[in-house]
């Protein structure tokens, strides 16, 4: 039977992760210890000890759950994966899990997609919101009907049948959650991010991580890595 591992993105994040994992396994130690060195500050206090508002801030988000992704893939004894994926930044965790990015490569591509996506953010107030059982045609409708005068919402991630997340300004996501539950929606449930990710409120981190996608080394990964868009 083919084994695939699938590592998540965004809103995966908790207090005290890996902490067990960093106490417990050398390898994982020291992989922790050589990402507080590359990252230039000790990410792992913010991991371990911090809040969940310290976690939640986009710049910590995305390494700490690359981080801990990557490390407790690459600590299993019988990591041999016959394909990976990701979600959103959990594609990065998935190429360097399966060795087209170095570590120390993974996690600055990951910091400067945080950094880049922190600026966006710190721009203008925005989030994001899942959709649960409500046709994908009106979660659609209602996000045209309200993105105009100023207003982003779009569908950004479609998960499941039945699942959508929309992603937009504040002010938009709180109007698109009380019309689809209008519509018929089981729950319009926030997600715990900084931002409105993939969404046109990203364009500028876009643009930004795109440079330094272009200058990193790739290489041929172990196994087919499944991504988020062909």
């Amino acid at each position: 039977m083919a084994k695939a591992f699938v590592f998540p993105g965004q809103g995966a994040q908790f207090v005290g992760m890996g902490k067990d994992l960093y106490e417990s396994n050398a390898k994982a130690n020291e992989l922790f210890e050589k990402a507080n060195e590359v990252l230039g500050y000790s990410i792992t206090d913010i991991m371990f000890n911090g809040t969940d508002e310290d976690l939640k801030q986009t710049k910590v988000t995305q390494p700490a759950v690359f981080l801990h992704s990557v490390i407790t893939a690459l600590c299993l004894d019988d990591f041999k994966p016959d394909m990976v994926a990701g979600h959103s930044l959990g594609e990065f965790s998935a190429l360097t899990a399966a060795g087209a990015l170095s570590f120390e490569d993974g996690l600055r591509l990951v910091y400067a997609r945080a950094m880049a996506m922190q600026k966006a953010c710190e721009a203008a107030p925005s989030t994001m919101a899942a959709i649960i059982a409500l046709p994908d045609d009106t979660i659609e409708k209602v996000c045209e009907e309200i993105s105009k005068d100023g207003n982003v919402v779009v569908p950004a991630n479609y998960n499941s049948p039945g699942q959508v997340v929309i992603s937009g300004n504040v002010e938009a996501i709180k109007e698109a959650c009380a019309k689809l539950k209008e519509a018929g929606a089981k729950r319009a449930l926030p997600l715990a991010v900084g931002g409105a990710f993939h969404s046109p409120l990203m364009e500028m981190a876009h643009i930004e991580l795109a440079k330094a996608i272009e200058v990193a080394p790739v290489r041929t990964p172990i196994c087919p890595v499944y991504q988020n868009v062909d």
